[in-house]
Parts: structure tokens; sequence; C-alpha cells
């Protein structure tokens, strides 16, 4: 897309309304940003264009120019994003960990940068195994305390790579006083944005320079896309993913867009849904004498209960607890569930459950995962928007049935 078209695409319209977050909620914006009626049909759904190139009035003329540039789908798709995350930029990939690798490559070689360390495991897979091959090296750091932050800065200090709530360990980061710290230094700060969705937390109005979310998860909803997303409102840092989005071309499929819209315009719905489950679910969990210790945001028992209040709308869909057991009582319990499915993942309208430490952070070195808590019997769950009182019921009849086997299993043993 030319330059000036790509400016229009974020204005407003005669027909349609303007993408200002400031002018209509969150639920509004989800279901009209990005999704004005097509202008040469009058259908109410824009439709799915998978035309990979696009006919120019004149040399150079042209709205879209190839679909890697730019495509409808992917145009209306990055406004929505744009306007949920408050931002005037919005960019789609075709996943998480291409959206992560792109802005990771707005930096020069030689680039320093600090992450909190309880990160997503492919986010710490890039950081250690990819992008210090490139000459970028990481520092990953406990960034609950955030002056901790002070002690890591370098000349060379280009960002700081935050996820809060982080995963799987749900620890937060206070991001507005971060953001003072980094900005002092000269540094951006990317927040990763994907446990809480922008219906519960908005990380550029606390001064963030960059959120991104794997679209994968709560923005799509539904598990049945690949795809990441960012926004900004930092037009140099804009200009730079923009290139880069189409130099590299980890970009999404139109009809993937058409998906993750259609998944967006229900965002506020479902939130509401996942994170009412999920407080029902993470009180049960932490009266039950069958589990050792929760992990939950909405829970006063979390360490930063009061943070999560004052930087989040809601406490969002996931929580993590330990059985009360060993690893084989994490595995039992796992394959005795009915509703909740063992997989990786999280954030569609099922529920999810897994095992970390065997999962998603079996990358993590096991002298990293102990210090980070990421124990045998950690078990995650993706709260999804069954009705709360059948989730609560099949967690009961799981725990029950591993960790009976407990006491028996000792009992067999030969003295």
């Amino acid at each position: 897309m030319s330059p000036a078209n790509a400016t229009a695409r974020f204005g407003s319209s005669d027909e349609g309304i303007a993408v200002t977050p400031a002018k209509y909620g969150f639920g509004t914006l989800a279901i009209h940003a990005g999704a004005e009626p097509d202008a040469a049909t009058g259908a109410v759904i824009p439709p799915l264009s998978l035309s990979t190139t696009f006919k120019q009035k004149a040399v150079g003329d042209f709205v879209y120019e190839y679909s890697r540039s730019d495509n409808p789908n992917r145009a209306n798709l990055e406004t929505a994003i744009a306007a949920l995350e408050h931002g005037k930029h919005g960019f789609a990939f075709s996943s998480g960990s291409a959206t992560t690798a792109t802005i990771l490559n707005t930096l020069a070689p030689g680039s320093h940068v600090i992450s909190v360390n309880d990160v997503y495991g492919g986010t710490h897979r890039y950081l250690n195994k990819v992008a210090h091959s490139v000459g970028i090296e990481t520092t990953f750091v406990d960034l609950a305390d955030v002056d901790r932050l002070r002690d890591h800065l370098r000349d060379n200090t280009r960002l700081v790579w935050v996820e809060t709530p982080t995963n799987p360990t749900l620890r937060l980061v206070d991001i507005a006083a971060l953001v003072e710290i980094a900005h002092s230094a000269g540094l951006y700060v990317a927040v990763d944005n994907t446990f809480l969705s922008p219906y519960f937390q908005s990380p550029l109005d606390l001064g963030a320079d960059i959120v991104v979310h794997s679209a994968t998860k709560y923005i799509n909803g539904h598990s049945d896309v690949v795809m990441g997303v960012a926004a900004t409102n930092n037009d140099a840092l804009a200009s730079k993913i923009r290139f880069l989005q189409n130099a590299i071309g980890a970009v999404p499929s139109p009809f993937d867009c058409y998906q993750a819209q259609r998944g967006i315009k229900t965002l506020h719905l479902r939130m509401r849904q996942h994170a009412h489950n999920a407080q029902l679910v993470a009180e049960f969990l932490e009266q039950s004498p069958l589990v050792d210790s929760v992990i939950y945001p909405g829970l006063p028992s979390h360490p930063q209960h009061g943070l999560a209040k004052r930087q989040m709308r809601g406490f969002g869909g996931m929580v993590s607890f330990r059985v009360k057991g060993d690893t084989n009582t994490a595995d039992r319990f796992l394959q005795r569930t009915r509703l909740f499915t063992l997989a990786e993942s999280l954030g569609g309208v099922e529920s999810l459950a897994e095992l970390p430490a065997r999962m998603t952070h079996a990358g993590l070195a096991p002298e990293e995962r102990n210090e980070l808590g990421i124990t045998e019997n950690l078990i995650r769950l993706s709260v999804g928007v069954e009705d709360a009182d059948d989730l609560i019921a099949d967690l009961a009849q799981a725990l029950q049935s591993a960790v009976s086997e407990n006491d028996s299993l000792i009992a067999a043993l030969p003295i």
C-alpha cells in the first residue's frame, strides 16, 4: 500500500465510524472498526479477498499492489487491532513468534535486550537461540520489582520485553513504573498482552511503545487460526515494522485475517465469561485440600493482587495451580479431566489444561524452571466459556481420582 493510502486507512469514513477509541466503547469498536460495509456491493460483512495481486489505474497508482505487502482483509484486521489497543498503527503476522522476530529485527546487531525472566518458552527460545546468533544479547530479569531494571542497563540496551501476566506463573509487571525507568534511559518497551487481550489491559495507555499478541489465543478465540498482531503509536517504530513486515514476509493469509476479525467481534463477550469462570475455578481450587497452591491475579492471595486491580480491568481466563503430589499425580489429573482438554495453547472458547514443565516450557533447563517456580506439579488451565459449574465438577472429579492414588501407591510399596 502506498504511504498516502496507508494513512487514510486508519482515519474515518463518511459511511463508517471513525476509529477513535475515545468516541466509542470497546464492544462497538470490536464490531465496527475495520468492518465497514463493502463499497462495491453493500455487503455488511467485508468479503474475503484471496487475490494475490491487484490492478493499478496507472503505474504506481493503486490502493493495493500485492498481498504480501497488503491485502484488504489484513488491512481491516490491522485497523481493528489498532483501534482496540488505542494505537495509531496495527500489524498482523503469520504467528506470534513471527511478530516477536520482526520486532526484534528492528534492533541493530550488538544491541542488548532486557526481558522479563518468566517469559513464554517460544520467546525465550528466540531470544536465546536466534537473536543471540545475530548479535543481539538478552538478559532475563525478574521484573516484579521494576527497580531491578536499573541494575541491568547497558550503553547498548535498546529494548525491554515484558509479559504481564507472565506465562505460566502469572506474575505481574508494573507497566507504568517500568516505562518511566526505561524511557528515562532512552529504551523502547514492548508488552506481550496475550494473556489479557485489549479488553482487560491497555499497555499503550500505560506508556508502552509497542504491544504484541499471539492472536492465535484470545483475539481469534476459536483455536482455528495461527497469527500474531502488534500495535504502536510511535510513527518511526511503525515505519520500521511495516518495512520489515513486507521485507521478511511473515504475513497471515487473507482467510486467517477474515477469521480473526470475526473472532474479534465477540472478544468483549468472551473475555467477560473467561474471567467469570476463571475466578470461580480459582476460588474452588484454593479451597481444595487436594491442591497445594493456586495462582490467579483475581485472588486476594496473589502477591500482586493490588497491582492487578490498578493495572487491569479484569483478571483474565488463565489459572495455574500446583496439584498435591508429583509429576505422576499431574499426569493422572490431566488424563482424567473430561471437559479440560490436555493440549497446548490457550484462549479458545474451550477449556484446556497442560503441564508447562514438560510441554510449553520443556525447552528451559531444569534449573531455570525451578528458579521460575515451574515445578513438575504446576498445571496451567485455560478456562473456557462453558458453564462454570460443569468445569468445577470436572476439576473436582479429576483431582479426587488423581490425588487419591498418591496414598494408595505409597501403601502398595513393599516395606
